[in-house]
């Protein structure tokens, strides 16, 4: 490939409409932790992008209501309980996934937990089982989805990582270091399956609102709060990751691999902003 003319992603991109834009029709992506607040959004907007979804999650009953939810929209979806921790399970669910679907060729390891916790009063089995969700977790699903993308002749895998892979989150024992792993997790994919055509990226969120964060916005003042540390000056949303994640999904990105993608309203540049610097204070130069 020597010209940009001759890339099979560069034909169509004036006329195309943004689902055809991104080209995702029929293709198959397999997405852990469907159930929860960001899977969700995930799942519908791979599905309204014309994707094939199968959705993984322990928990089966919410993926099968996604999945008819889905399915009355005029996509397609399939459910299939999955705990992405055991090595067994993970191969169940990769091998009904291809049944069901055909080969993956897009992987989204969103599956993940989180407990507060201190370092120095953490129990070594709540560090472990953490642990094998979040990071473990990913590299089974890696494993066993990766390859059918090299049967198949490529994908993508994106993993849905934190800021706090990044930046350390004290009392949430091993939450940061799980992170931490995966960022590094997503590199080695990229330079071990790059050769098979197969990319890996991290989506990194920052400040999310979902369901399992709403109770912190209930009081307006950690929302006034956490709203004002943010550049952008919103709290993020679901949708927020859906997008990137998208995007990476698609050969729109056939040439990013091994990156991490901060989806954060700006937070992870911030950290000055947070320190008194008289003369220098946003309250001194404003317009």
């Amino acid at each position: 490939m020597t010209t940009a003319s001759t890339s099979p992603t560069s034909t169509t991109a004036s006329s195309a409409s943004p689902r055809d834009w991104l080209d995702l029709g029929g293709r198959v992506c397999a997405l852990t932790g469907a159930a929860g607040g960001i899977g969700r959004d995930i799942a519908l907007s791979l599905a309204s992008a014309g994707a094939h979804v199968a959705l993984l999650d322990r928990d089966e009953a919410p993926c099968r209501a996604l999945a008819d939810e889905i399915g009355r929209a005029g996509g397609r979806a399939v459910a299939i309980a999955c705990d992405v921790s055991d090595a067994d399970s993970v191969g169940r669910a990769a091998a009904s996934s291809a049944e069901q679907l055909g080969p993956c060729r897009v992987l989204i390891n969103n599956a993940a937990t989180l407990y507060a916790g201190a370092l120095l009063d953490i129990d070594i089995a709540q560090w472990n089982r953490l642990l094998s969700i979040n990071l473990n977790g990913y590299l089974l699903c890696g494993q066993a989805f990766g390859r059918q993308m090299i049967a198949a002749g490529g994908g993508s895998m994106i993993h849905v990582s934190s800021i706090s892979g990044t930046l350390p989150q004290p009392y949430s024992g091993a939450y940061s270091v799980s992170k931490a792993g995966v960022n590094m997790l997503s590199k080695l994919f990229s330079l071990e399956l790059g050769e098979h055509g197969v990319r890996s990226n991290v989506v990194a969120p920052a400040i999310i609102r979902t369901p399992l964060s709403e109770a912190f916005y209930r009081d307006p003042e950690i929302l006034r709060r956490r709203t004002e540390i943010v550049p952008t000056r919103r709290i993020g949303a679901p949708q927020d990751i859906a997008d990137a994640v998208l995007f990476l999904a698609s050969e729109r990105a056939l040439y990013i691999s091994g990156q991490e993608f901060m989806v954060d309203g700006g937070v992870s540049n911030a950290l000055l902003t947070l320190i008194p610097r008289p003369g220098f204070d946003r309250k001194d130069h404003a317009h």
